[in-house]
């Protein structure tokens, strides 16, 4: 695995921590801002706003840009937009940066994503996200129990202005061992890139990722008000626990990644399945502490066992448009992660109880289930999705003695070929 693909992990774990660490920071950021831990909920939502309008609106615009020069932009406004978000005087303000960092943090996952693959073969493809995706592991584990300690005994701001020290030292990485990596030669065309649009695959591959991205997070997102007002922990407790689903996380990412991109739809299967049965079991144990905190643990466990996968799968069927690739899966996660906390906030604003979020979580991974047999029914009938269809073209043109490029992730790619994106 070439080390920039870990470079690029590290600098995930920068834009991880800022986007799940608000779980860990609802109620002193809903006290500070005076309203409700349901309105504090939507800035988790608007920046998942902001990564799923951000990740393809800038993969189109930065299509034919350096792709390093490209990353050091982003990556330098993500952290501004963390000291703007320490800095805010009102929650109006706050949500305003909250977008901002999301547009950057969009583009970033975006273009990183096609690098990572496009410096890998085929067949690891998986293991590559899964190293990106690690980085939010890592995030999960040390970035947001750090973010929720530091906000109980220093204020939430102080956890911004720590993301934002982050961000400047995952730039420094990034300008000093992220290679130049040349244009291509006959460069990207966005009518070619839209056309995996036309995939019934893809679309199925969104719907997958986004309901089973948005039904933990629907749990997750207001884990600390369940874990303080319903099983009666201290508030103390919540880094630790925020922390242990950060290990489950880690734990699965390294699993899903080595067995994914052998076995893609068994992952999909038994992963949403277990997140399922996890989500299941916290709605019906939320009052028991125990119960509450082995859970966090097996559902940080069977999220992220998924996510290699989910990434994969979308590479899979929209490989002859790698960048949108990364952005459509990116904005998938985000929808995903924009739609649990909004049907969390609206559950409890029923007064449902915080309880609720964890059947309304489960409710979204049975339809994520329903989805995944729907692609793999299709893809035993022969519908395979783009990846296939590209390379009979790729095939046809050389046949005819057209040059054609080759699909991101090939070993040509890897090779560090001039087509390589």
């Amino acid at each position: 695995m070439p080390l920039a693909v870990y470079i690029l992990g590290l600098s995930v774990f920068a834009l991880g921590t800022s986007e799940f660490m608000l779980s860990g920071l609802l109620p002193p950021i809903a006290d500070d801002m005076n309203v409700s831990i349901p309105q504090a909920g939507l800035l988790i939502s608007a920046f998942a706003i902001g990564m799923v309008v951000g990740a393809p609106l800038l993969a189109v615009t930065t299509l034919r840009l350096p792709r390093r020069t490209t990353l050091i932009a982003l990556i330098s406004v993500f952290g501004l937009g963390q000291v703007a978000g320490a800095l805010a005087p009102t929650y109006e303000v706050l949500f305003a940066s909250r977008v901002v960092s999301a547009l950057a943090c969009a583009g970033f996952w975006a273009v990183g994503a096609a690098v990572a693959i496009a410096m890998v073969p085929v067949n690891q493809r998986a293991r590559a996200m899964a190293v990106m995706i690690g980085g939010l592991s890592i995030a999960n584990v040390l970035g947001v129990p750090l973010g929720a300690f530091l906000g109980e005994h220093f204020g939430w701001r102080s956890a911004f202005w720590a993301v934002g020290v982050a961000s400047a030292v995952a730039l420094v990485g990034v300008v000093t061992r992220i290679p130049y990596i040349p244009l291509p030669e006959k460069k990207p065309q966005l009518r070619q890139e839209l056309a995996i649009y036309r995939d019934r695959q893809v679309w199925l591959a969104i719907v997958i990722t986004a309901l089973a991205a948005g039904g933990v997070f629907c749990a997750f997102s207001y884990l600390a008000p369940l874990l303080t007002d319903v099983a009666g922990l201290d508030s103390g407790w919540v880094p630790w626990i925020l922390g242990l689903f950060g290990v489950g996380a880690l734990i699965g990412t390294m699993i899903g990644g080595r067995v994914a991109d052998a076995h893609l739809f068994g992952v999909l299967l038994s992963g949403i399945t277990a997140s399922t049965v996890f989500l299941a079991a916290l709605a019906l144990f939320a009052s028991s502490q125990v119960a509450v905190v082995a859970l966090a643990f097996l559902l940080g466990l069977s999220a992220f066992f998924t996510a290699p996968a989910l990434n994969a799968r979308m590479f899979n069927v929209a490989g002859a448009a790698p960048t949108l690739a990364g952005a459509t899966t990116t904005a998938a996660f985000n929808l995903g992660n924009t739609s649990g906390p909004w049907l969390g906030g609206t559950v409890i604003d029923a007064d449902f109880g915080f309880a609720s979020t964890a059947w309304a979580g489960a409710a979204m991974t049975v339809l994520a289930l329903a989805a995944v047999a729907v692609a793999l029914r299709l893809q035993r009938g022969g519908d395979g999705g783009g990846l296939v269809r590209s390379r009979l073209i790729a095939k046809g043109g050389a046949a005819r003695g057209e040059r054609t490029a080759p699909v991101a992730g090939t070993a040509e790619c890897a090779a560090g070929s001039p087509t390589q994106p």
